[in-house]
């Protein structure tokens, strides 16, 4: 322990006692403290990646479910945002290559009210194995989590991440107001994000 004192800072040393809870006392208030200590970190780092609101929310929710899925084989040679943010940055990685693997940039000299630039994109039909792969690993992650949402949220789920459509698309689907669809995938997510700190319940 003296070695760890000596090695690792105050904030390092906590997680680590807070893993040690989680793992071997299954205590969710210690699976509930990482996730609020690294929660918006790890959406920011993701963000900055994808520059997406919405992929950004859909990652962060990815990245912690697999870390948590894993706490079990984390081993104490380095600290845990390191770990978090290793596996947060390779899945996003995962994601940014799906995209590029079906689409083709034209062009990016527009921008939206936002600022941000558009690329005009259009879809490569040669389908990869590599993206096939990727969507199954992710479907199957985030399955675990849908037969446990409201029913009413549970289309709205597998519209956004297995069909991977975009809010307005699923707006259309569903012949819903584009305010009602985003309010409600927000629900979904904060109830996705519970789950994921109880995740021995549900993964």
């Amino acid at each position: 322990m003296e070695e760890l004192n000596r090695q690792f800072s105050d904030k390092a040393l906590e997680d680590f006692e807070l893993i040690d809870e989680a793992v071997q006392k299954n205590d969710e208030k210690a699976f509930a403290k990482l996730m609020q200590r690294y929660k918006r970190p790890v959406y920011h780092m993701i963000l900055k990646m994808v520059r997406n609101v919405d992929d950004a929310e859909d990652l962060t929710i990815e990245s912690f479910a697999k870390a948590f899925r894993s706490l079990h084989r984390f081993k104490k040679d380095f600290t845990f945002s390191t770990w978090l943010f290793r596996i947060a940055t390779n899945n996003t990685i995962d994601h940014i290559r799906k995209k590029k693997l079906n689409t083709l940039s034209i062009d990016n000299r527009f921008t939206d009210d936002n600022g941000d630039g558009i690329a005009i994109e259009v879809e490569d039909e040669n389908l990869d194995p590599q993206e096939e792969t990727i969507r199954e690993q992710k479907a199957e992650l985030i399955q675990v989590f849908v037969d446990k949402l409201p029913p009413k949220y549970q289309k709205l789920v597998r519209l956004r991440y297995f069909q991977e459509l975009s809010y307005e698309e699923i707006a259309v689907e569903l012949e819903a107001p584009l305010g009602t669809v985003k309010a409600q995938l927000h629900r979904a997510r904060e109830l996705m994000f519970e789950m994921v700190k109880n995740k021995r319940d549900h993964i």
